[in-house]
């Protein structure tokens, strides 16, 4: 065996990932190129935002490969999620290949505005 005859080793990693605050709600923003909604897993479990995705490389068609640096791989990040977070409220979108997710705080937990009441 040649090694343009061997396939590549599967390997799993951490997509990079941003978390930032915007409009009252907390993102994520991750870099996943290649991966499809149909390979994307994104759920809760114990208080745990669990995300999985797989990217599989294109194959070289009729030919044959000659360099393949870029692997088949597997993502997977997990992220503990606190009492603030609302967890029916948390919405995805794959947008370029990057998985942007909104995690809405629990009403209770937004910041509101104390009104002061005048007496005289």
């Amino acid at each position: 065996m040649n090694d343009n005859d061997r396939k590549p080793m599967r390997k799993t990693t951490a997509a990079p990932c941003d978390i930032f605050e915007e409009g009252g709600k907390i993102m994520l923003r991750l870099d996943m190129p290649g991966v499809t909604k149909e390979s994307l897993s994104i759920h809760v479990e114990n208080d745990e935002l669990q995300i999985s995705g797989k990217r599989d490389a294109v194959a070289a068609g009729a030919g044959r490969y000659l360099v393949r640096e870029i692997p088949d791989r597997d993502f997977y990040q997990a992220y503990t999620l606190d009492a603030t977070i609302d967890r029916d409220k948390i919405e995805a979108e794959l947008v370029n290949g990057q998985l942007i997710i909104a995690l809405s705080l629990k009403e209770s937990e937004k910041p509101r505005k104390i009104e002061v009441v005048a007496r005289t």
